[in-house]
Protein backbone atom coordinates (compact mmCIF):
# COMPACT_ATOMS: atom_id res chain seq x y z
CA UNK A 1 0.00 0.00 0.00
CA UNK A 2 1.45 3.76 -0.68
CA UNK A 3 -0.52 6.01 1.28
CA UNK A 4 0.02 10.33 0.48
CA UNK A 5 2.33 10.36 3.11
CA UNK A 6 4.71 8.07 5.65
CA UNK A 7 6.27 9.63 8.70
CA UNK A 8 9.78 9.48 9.42
CA UNK A 9 11.66 7.55 11.39
CA UNK A 10 14.77 7.88 13.26
CA UNK A 11 16.90 4.65 14.02
CA UNK A 12 15.66 4.04 17.12
CA UNK A 13 18.67 3.66 19.22
CA UNK A 14 19.10 7.19 18.51
CA UNK A 15 15.45 8.24 19.57
CA UNK A 16 16.02 5.66 22.79
CA UNK A 17 19.69 7.89 24.11
CA UNK A 18 17.26 10.75 24.48
CA UNK A 19 14.82 8.55 26.16
CA UNK A 20 17.35 7.57 28.20
CA UNK A 21 18.23 11.46 29.11
CA UNK A 22 14.40 11.69 30.40
CA UNK A 23 15.17 8.48 32.30
CA UNK A 24 17.97 10.41 33.92
CA UNK A 25 16.79 13.38 34.46
CA UNK A 26 13.14 12.40 35.74
CA UNK A 27 11.26 15.05 33.61
CA UNK A 28 8.82 14.75 31.54
CA UNK A 29 6.73 17.63 30.79
CA UNK A 30 7.12 21.76 31.59
CA UNK A 31 10.21 22.66 29.57
CA UNK A 32 12.73 20.26 30.47
CA UNK A 33 16.16 20.23 28.96
CA UNK A 34 15.26 18.76 25.59
CA UNK A 35 12.22 21.15 25.10
CA UNK A 36 15.05 23.82 25.20
CA UNK A 37 17.73 21.90 23.40
CA UNK A 38 15.47 21.07 20.45
CA UNK A 39 14.45 24.98 20.57
CA UNK A 40 18.04 26.18 20.60
CA UNK A 41 19.11 23.63 17.77
CA UNK A 42 15.82 24.63 15.29
CA UNK A 43 16.73 28.42 16.03
CA UNK A 44 20.01 27.68 14.39
CA UNK A 45 18.76 25.34 11.49
CA UNK A 46 15.73 27.92 10.52
CA UNK A 47 18.10 30.98 11.38
CA UNK A 48 15.48 32.33 13.98
CA UNK A 49 15.75 34.53 16.61
CA UNK A 50 12.37 33.46 18.14
CA UNK A 51 10.69 30.27 18.45
CA UNK A 52 8.29 28.34 21.23
CA UNK A 53 7.13 24.93 20.35
CA UNK A 54 4.28 23.76 21.35
CA UNK A 55 1.82 20.87 21.68
CA UNK A 56 0.64 21.03 18.16
CA UNK A 57 0.27 22.96 15.37
CA UNK A 58 -3.36 24.49 16.13
CA UNK A 59 -2.99 25.83 19.79
CA UNK A 60 -0.37 28.81 18.42
CA UNK A 61 -2.76 29.96 16.09
CA UNK A 62 -5.30 30.05 18.63
CA UNK A 63 -3.45 31.54 20.97
CA UNK A 64 -2.20 34.23 18.11
CA UNK A 65 -6.06 34.53 17.62
CA UNK A 66 -6.81 35.19 21.34
CA UNK A 67 -4.52 37.80 21.55
CA UNK A 68 -4.82 39.46 18.33
CA UNK A 69 -7.83 38.63 16.76
CA UNK A 70 -9.79 40.53 20.14
CA UNK A 71 -12.97 38.65 18.92
CA UNK A 72 -12.99 40.57 15.70
CA UNK A 73 -13.38 39.99 11.92
CA UNK A 74 -10.29 38.05 10.60
CA UNK A 75 -9.49 37.85 6.87
CA UNK A 76 -8.76 34.37 5.88
CA UNK A 77 -8.38 32.19 3.29
CA UNK A 78 -10.92 29.31 2.01
CA UNK A 79 -8.03 27.45 0.71
CA UNK A 80 -6.24 25.86 3.52
CA UNK A 81 -6.67 22.71 6.18
CA UNK A 82 -9.54 22.87 8.42
CA UNK A 83 -7.77 24.12 11.63
CA UNK A 84 -7.43 27.20 10.18
CA UNK A 85 -10.83 28.21 10.14
CA UNK A 86 -11.85 26.23 12.88
CA UNK A 87 -9.48 28.31 14.88
CA UNK A 88 -11.15 31.28 13.77
CA UNK A 89 -14.42 30.36 14.89
CA UNK A 90 -13.17 28.57 18.42
CA UNK A 91 -11.94 32.05 19.14
CA UNK A 92 -14.89 34.02 18.81
CA UNK A 93 -14.01 35.99 15.84
CA UNK A 94 -15.75 35.88 12.54
CA UNK A 95 -13.42 34.69 9.31
CA UNK A 96 -14.18 36.87 6.56
CA UNK A 97 -12.93 34.83 3.24
CA UNK A 98 -10.96 36.82 0.23
CA UNK A 99 -10.61 33.97 -2.63
CA UNK A 100 -7.32 32.83 -3.93
CA UNK A 101 -4.77 33.40 -6.58
CA UNK A 102 -5.46 30.04 -8.76
CA UNK A 103 -1.34 29.79 -9.96
CA UNK A 104 -0.20 29.77 -6.09
CA UNK A 105 -3.00 28.69 -4.60
CA UNK A 106 -2.67 31.85 -1.65
CA UNK A 107 -5.45 34.38 -0.72
CA UNK A 108 -5.55 37.09 -3.16
CA UNK A 109 -3.63 40.05 -1.89
CA UNK A 110 -5.56 42.05 -4.29
CA UNK A 111 -9.07 41.32 -2.77
CA UNK A 112 -7.88 41.58 0.74
CA UNK A 113 -8.53 45.59 1.16
CA UNK A 114 -12.15 45.52 -0.34
CA UNK A 115 -13.18 43.13 2.97
CA UNK A 116 -11.99 45.23 4.87
CA UNK A 117 -14.69 46.72 7.40
CA UNK A 118 -14.29 48.74 10.98
CA UNK A 119 -14.33 45.14 12.50
CA UNK A 120 -11.62 43.48 10.76
CA UNK A 121 -8.78 43.01 13.42
CA UNK A 122 -5.93 40.92 11.67
CA UNK A 123 -5.41 39.05 8.75
CA UNK A 124 -4.57 35.11 8.68
CA UNK A 125 -3.32 34.11 5.74
CA UNK A 126 -1.82 30.70 5.19
CA UNK A 127 1.55 29.62 2.83
CA UNK A 128 -0.45 26.63 1.24
CA UNK A 129 2.08 23.85 0.90
CA UNK A 130 4.27 25.81 1.70
CA UNK A 131 4.52 28.36 -1.11
CA UNK A 132 4.90 31.87 0.32
CA UNK A 133 1.83 34.55 -0.16
CA UNK A 134 2.39 37.73 -1.72
CA UNK A 135 3.85 38.99 1.91
CA UNK A 136 5.16 42.50 0.99
CA UNK A 137 1.55 43.25 -0.40
CA UNK A 138 -0.05 41.97 2.40
CA UNK A 139 2.22 43.58 4.91
CA UNK A 140 1.56 47.13 3.10
CA UNK A 141 -2.53 46.73 3.34
CA UNK A 142 -2.12 45.88 7.47
CA UNK A 143 0.15 49.04 8.00
CA UNK A 144 -2.21 51.00 6.13
CA UNK A 145 -4.97 49.77 8.44
CA UNK A 146 -3.52 48.72 11.44
CA UNK A 147 -4.26 45.21 11.27
CA UNK A 148 -2.60 42.21 12.95
CA UNK A 149 -0.69 39.67 10.17
CA UNK A 150 -0.57 35.82 11.61
CA UNK A 151 0.50 33.57 8.90
CA UNK A 152 -0.50 29.62 9.20
CA UNK A 153 2.77 28.46 8.00
CA UNK A 154 1.98 24.81 9.04
CA UNK A 155 3.88 23.39 5.91
CA UNK A 156 6.50 25.36 5.79
CA UNK A 157 9.88 24.00 7.78
CA UNK A 158 12.76 24.85 5.92
CA UNK A 159 11.45 27.52 3.57
CA UNK A 160 12.47 30.71 3.22
CA UNK A 161 11.61 33.41 1.11
CA UNK A 162 13.95 36.78 0.03
CA UNK A 163 16.54 35.03 1.85
CA UNK A 164 15.46 34.99 4.92
CA UNK A 165 13.08 32.22 7.12
CA UNK A 166 9.64 32.22 6.19
CA UNK A 167 8.78 32.23 10.06
CA UNK A 168 10.19 36.22 10.40
CA UNK A 169 7.36 37.63 8.55
CA UNK A 170 4.18 38.22 9.82
CA UNK A 171 3.00 39.65 13.58
CA UNK A 172 2.76 35.99 14.08
CA UNK A 173 3.68 33.00 12.24
CA UNK A 174 2.90 29.26 13.20
CA UNK A 175 4.45 25.88 12.70
CA UNK A 176 3.22 22.01 12.70
CA UNK A 177 5.24 19.21 13.81
CA UNK A 178 2.57 16.69 12.99
CA UNK A 179 3.89 13.44 12.12
CA UNK A 180 3.01 13.95 9.07
CA UNK A 181 4.92 16.69 8.74
CA UNK A 182 8.94 17.35 7.01
CA UNK A 183 10.25 17.48 10.53
CA UNK A 184 8.19 16.26 13.22
CA UNK A 185 7.87 15.75 16.69
CA UNK A 186 5.05 13.45 16.80
CA UNK A 187 2.61 15.76 17.83
CA UNK A 188 3.73 19.36 18.09
CA UNK A 189 4.08 22.75 16.15
CA UNK A 190 5.46 26.48 17.41
CA UNK A 191 4.94 29.92 17.05
CA UNK A 192 7.46 32.63 16.11
CA UNK A 193 7.43 36.16 16.62
CA UNK A 194 9.77 38.92 16.69
CA UNK A 195 8.20 41.12 18.63
CA UNK A 196 9.59 40.50 22.10
CA UNK A 197 6.64 41.72 24.38
CA UNK A 198 4.20 39.65 21.85
CA UNK A 199 6.09 36.71 22.14
CA UNK A 200 6.05 37.16 26.25
CA UNK A 201 2.53 37.29 25.88
CA UNK A 202 2.48 34.06 23.92
CA UNK A 203 4.22 32.21 26.21
CA UNK A 204 2.56 32.58 29.42
CA UNK A 205 -0.54 32.17 27.25
CA UNK A 206 1.01 28.80 26.45
CA UNK A 207 1.06 28.09 29.99
CA UNK A 208 -1.91 28.37 31.78
CA UNK A 209 -1.29 32.22 32.38
CA UNK A 210 1.44 31.35 35.18
CA UNK A 211 4.04 33.95 36.40
CA UNK A 212 5.76 31.88 38.37
CA UNK A 213 4.08 29.20 40.17
CA UNK A 214 1.78 30.85 42.33
CA UNK A 215 1.06 33.74 40.30
CA UNK A 216 -0.83 34.55 36.50
CA UNK A 217 -0.31 37.07 34.05
CA UNK A 218 -3.72 36.59 32.97
CA UNK A 219 -5.21 33.86 30.84
CA UNK A 220 -4.41 31.26 29.39
CA UNK A 221 -4.26 27.78 27.99
CA UNK A 222 -2.05 24.05 28.17
CA UNK A 223 -0.07 24.61 24.93
CA UNK A 224 3.58 22.52 26.20
CA UNK A 225 5.22 19.90 24.57
CA UNK A 226 6.70 16.94 26.56
CA UNK A 227 10.17 16.10 26.65
CA UNK A 228 8.85 12.56 25.02
CA UNK A 229 7.64 14.75 21.63
CA UNK A 230 11.01 16.99 21.88
CA UNK A 231 13.18 13.36 21.81
CA UNK A 232 11.64 12.87 18.87
CA UNK A 233 12.31 16.10 17.34
CA UNK A 234 15.57 15.51 18.40
CA UNK A 235 16.31 12.72 16.60
CA UNK A 236 14.71 13.90 13.47
CA UNK A 237 16.61 16.86 12.87
CA UNK A 238 20.01 15.73 12.15
CA UNK A 239 18.06 13.92 8.74
CA UNK A 240 16.14 17.05 7.19
CA UNK A 241 19.03 17.65 4.68
CA UNK A 242 18.11 13.82 4.17
CA UNK A 243 14.64 14.03 4.23
CA UNK A 244 14.17 16.97 1.97
CA UNK A 245 16.79 15.45 -0.35
CA UNK A 246 14.79 12.55 -0.93
CA UNK A 247 11.69 14.73 -0.97
CA UNK A 248 13.07 16.59 -4.31
CA UNK A 249 13.71 13.43 -5.84
CA UNK A 250 10.46 12.14 -5.83
CA UNK A 251 9.14 15.75 -6.82
CA UNK A 252 11.45 15.26 -9.46
CA UNK A 253 10.17 12.54 -10.92
CA UNK A 254 6.35 13.46 -11.04
CA UNK A 255 8.11 16.45 -12.83
CA UNK A 256 9.56 14.83 -15.35
CA UNK A 257 7.26 11.84 -15.90
CA UNK A 258 3.60 13.15 -15.33
CA UNK A 259 1.83 14.28 -18.78
CA UNK A 260 0.66 18.01 -18.13
CA UNK A 261 -1.37 18.40 -20.80
CA UNK A 262 -4.56 17.88 -18.97
CA UNK A 263 -2.73 19.08 -15.18
CA UNK A 264 -2.21 22.16 -13.63
CA UNK A 265 1.01 22.32 -10.97
CA UNK A 266 0.95 24.41 -8.16
CA UNK A 267 3.39 27.70 -9.08
CA UNK A 268 5.81 28.68 -6.88
CA UNK A 269 6.28 32.07 -5.06
CA UNK A 270 9.39 34.28 -6.79
CA UNK A 271 12.59 34.83 -4.43
CA UNK A 272 11.43 31.12 -2.21
CA UNK A 273 13.15 28.51 -1.12
CA UNK A 274 10.56 25.53 -1.29
CA UNK A 275 10.42 22.45 0.53
CA UNK A 276 9.26 19.78 -1.06
CA UNK A 277 6.56 19.23 1.40
CA UNK A 278 3.37 18.26 -0.79
CA UNK A 279 2.96 17.72 -5.06
CA UNK A 280 -0.42 18.89 -5.41
CA UNK A 281 -1.54 18.10 -9.45
CA UNK A 282 -4.79 19.85 -10.21
CA UNK A 283 -7.40 18.94 -13.14
CA UNK A 284 -9.16 20.16 -15.40
CA UNK A 285 -12.52 18.82 -14.40
CA UNK A 286 -13.26 16.89 -10.87
CA UNK A 287 -14.61 13.83 -12.90
CA UNK A 288 -10.97 13.57 -14.66
CA UNK A 289 -9.84 13.67 -10.46
CA UNK A 290 -12.11 11.00 -9.62
CA UNK A 291 -11.08 8.83 -12.18
CA UNK A 292 -7.56 9.05 -11.32
CA UNK A 293 -8.58 8.86 -7.65
CA UNK A 294 -10.13 5.56 -8.14
CA UNK A 295 -7.68 3.97 -11.05
CA UNK A 296 -5.17 4.94 -8.08
CA UNK A 297 -6.77 3.54 -4.96
CA UNK A 298 -7.30 0.13 -7.33
CA UNK A 299 -3.89 -0.45 -7.17
CA UNK A 300 -3.57 0.13 -3.39
CA UNK A 301 -2.61 4.16 -4.12
CA UNK A 302 -4.15 6.45 -1.49
CA UNK A 303 -3.29 10.53 -2.74
CA UNK A 304 -5.18 12.82 -0.79
CA UNK A 305 -8.26 15.62 -1.79
CA UNK A 306 -6.61 18.04 -0.47
CA UNK A 307 -7.67 20.99 -0.02
CA UNK A 308 -11.04 19.80 0.08
CA UNK A 309 -13.73 21.22 0.65
CA UNK A 310 -13.19 24.87 0.17
CA UNK A 311 -13.78 26.06 3.67
CA UNK A 312 -16.33 28.91 2.77
CA UNK A 313 -18.45 26.05 2.64
CA UNK A 314 -18.38 24.45 6.19
CA UNK A 315 -21.36 24.07 7.69
CA UNK A 316 -20.48 26.52 11.22
CA UNK A 317 -19.14 29.31 8.84
CA UNK A 318 -21.24 32.26 6.98
CA UNK A 319 -18.95 32.45 3.91
CA UNK A 320 -19.85 34.18 0.53
CA UNK A 321 -18.81 32.08 -2.85
CA UNK A 322 -15.08 31.63 -3.42
CA UNK A 323 -15.72 30.47 -7.12
CA UNK A 324 -11.90 30.09 -7.65
CA UNK A 325 -11.00 28.26 -4.41
CA UNK A 326 -13.98 25.90 -5.14
CA UNK A 327 -13.29 25.24 -8.04
CA UNK A 328 -9.37 24.38 -6.83
CA UNK A 329 -10.89 22.47 -3.99
CA UNK A 330 -13.03 20.42 -6.43
CA UNK A 331 -10.02 19.35 -8.60
CA UNK A 332 -7.01 19.20 -6.51
CA UNK A 333 -5.22 16.26 -4.76
CA UNK A 334 -1.90 15.50 -3.35
CA UNK A 335 0.37 12.57 -4.86
CA UNK A 336 2.33 10.25 -2.37
CA UNK A 337 5.45 12.00 -1.42
CA UNK A 338 7.74 10.83 1.81
CA UNK A 339 11.39 9.25 1.57
CA UNK A 340 11.91 6.10 0.76
CA UNK A 341 9.27 5.64 -2.74
CA UNK A 342 11.19 3.51 -4.99
CA UNK A 343 11.09 4.45 -8.63
CA UNK A 344 8.87 1.52 -9.66
CA UNK A 345 6.01 2.73 -7.76
CA UNK A 346 6.57 6.04 -9.00
CA UNK A 347 6.58 5.16 -12.31
CA UNK A 348 2.89 3.21 -11.26
CA UNK A 349 1.94 6.05 -10.19
CA UNK A 350 2.33 8.56 -13.07
CA UNK A 351 1.81 5.21 -15.68
CA UNK A 352 -1.73 5.33 -13.85
CA UNK A 353 -2.56 8.91 -13.74
CA UNK A 354 -1.11 9.14 -17.62
CA UNK A 355 -3.34 6.62 -18.81
CA UNK A 356 -6.67 8.21 -17.38
CA UNK A 357 -5.70 11.44 -18.97
CA UNK A 358 -4.48 10.45 -22.26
Amino acid sequence: MINVTQSFFPPIEEYNSYLSRIWENQWLTNRGNLVLELEEKLKIFLKTDSILIMNNGTIPIQIALKILGQKGEIITTPFSYIATTASIVWENCQPVFVDIQPDYLTIDETKIESAITSKTTAILATHVFGNPCHIEKIAEIAQKYNLKVIYDAAHCFGVSYNGKSIFNYGDVSTCSFHATKLFHTGEGGAVFCTDKTLMQQIFYSHNFGHDGPLAFHGLGINGKISELQAAMGLSVLPYIGHIIAERKRVVNYYESCLNFTHLQKMKLRENSEWNYSYYPIIAEREADLLRIQKALNDRNIFPRRYFYPSLNTVDYVSGNAMPISESIASRIMCLPLYVGLEENELSLICTLINEVLC
